[in-house]
């Protein structure tokens, strides 16, 4: 007699290969078209939160580029995207992607960017993928299986005590906000090694993975900012998570190595670092 339990376990196993395998041929794709088709003459196509919140041609491109390969390769499924894909999909797999994390770094020709593809199944996220041409990296996890740089296994960096701490945060594009929090960030300094400004979400949560950070925090993140990254950093041994008991989301996020996550995420809840 066949194992119910054994047949639903290898059908997990089969979707998630799948998942994971477009994911890194979306990313390899999006990341060659954006490192070699990236114009001189760049310029933004767009504006979200405010006037320095930018879109480009090349985010709009890139996204165009992951949505179409995978809906030619899984056409049930359902998307959300930064630059404006979203559809519900009736397989209960969902696509979240943001196709050009960093944009501003991108525009300024600096090299922290990345593509981010994450793979979710009913809300769960089972697979995640950032490459970051750049750096010439590209980092994946599975759910349970975890993280790799590469085709080399990655994990976080043991806890130092909190002031010996690595800390990368980013700032918002709205200047209330981005005030609130570099007045959060001169109340860190002093009990942190040092803080550290990426510019790419998704690349820090992936250096606290491969332990060139200690933690990472940020307000106002999206899902797909998040989704990819926060499985590489929990697959990696990472903590993380938004405020104490509750996930990361747009108030706050927090990936840190344990030992130096609820120190730091007590801080942050001490200094207020979810609001104005």
């Amino acid at each position: 007699m066949t194992d119910p339990g054994s047949a639903s376990d290898t059908d997990t196993d089969a979707l998630t290969a799948e998942l994971l395998a477009l994911a890194l041929e979306a990313a390899r794709r999006a990341g060659a078209l954006l490192r070699d088709g990236r114009p001189a003459d760049l310029g933004v196509a767009a504006t979200k939160s405010s006037p320095i919140d930018v879109v480009t041609e090349m985010d709009i491109a890139a996204e165009k580029l992951i949505t179409g390969f995978l809906a030619e390769n899984r056409p049930d499924d359902g998307f959300l995207g930064e630059e404006g894909a979203s559809s519900a999909g009736s397989s209960g797999v969902r696509w979240v992607i943001d196709p050009l994390d960093g944009t501003v770094n991108y525009l300024y020709g600096l090299p922290t960017w990345a593509v981010s593809i994450a793979a979710e199944r009913d809300g769960v996220t089972l697979v995640g993928v950032v490459e970051a041409p750049m750096r010439r990296e590209t980092f994946r996890a599975v759910l349970g299986g975890g993280a790799y740089l590469n085709d080399r296994p990655v994990s976080c960096r043991p806890a130092p005590p909190l002031e010996q701490a690595l800390v990368s945060t980013g700032f918002n594009y709205v200047t209330t906000v981005r005030t609130h929090q570099a007045a959060v960030a001169a109340r860190l300094i002093p009990q942190l090694r040092d803080i550290r400004r990426g510019g790419s979400a998704a690349v820090d949560l992936c250096d606290v993975a491969a332990g060139r950070l200690d933690g990472y925090y940020e307000r106002g993140l999206h899902p797909w900012d998040l989704a990819a990254g926060d499985l590489v950093a929990r697959e990696a041994g990472a903590l993380t998570g938004g405020r104490p008991g509750a996930p990361a989301d747009g108030d706050l996020a927090v990936a840190a190595t344990p030992g130096v996550f609820e120190p730091l995420q007590a801080l942050l809840e001490e200094y207020g670092a979810w609001h104005d």
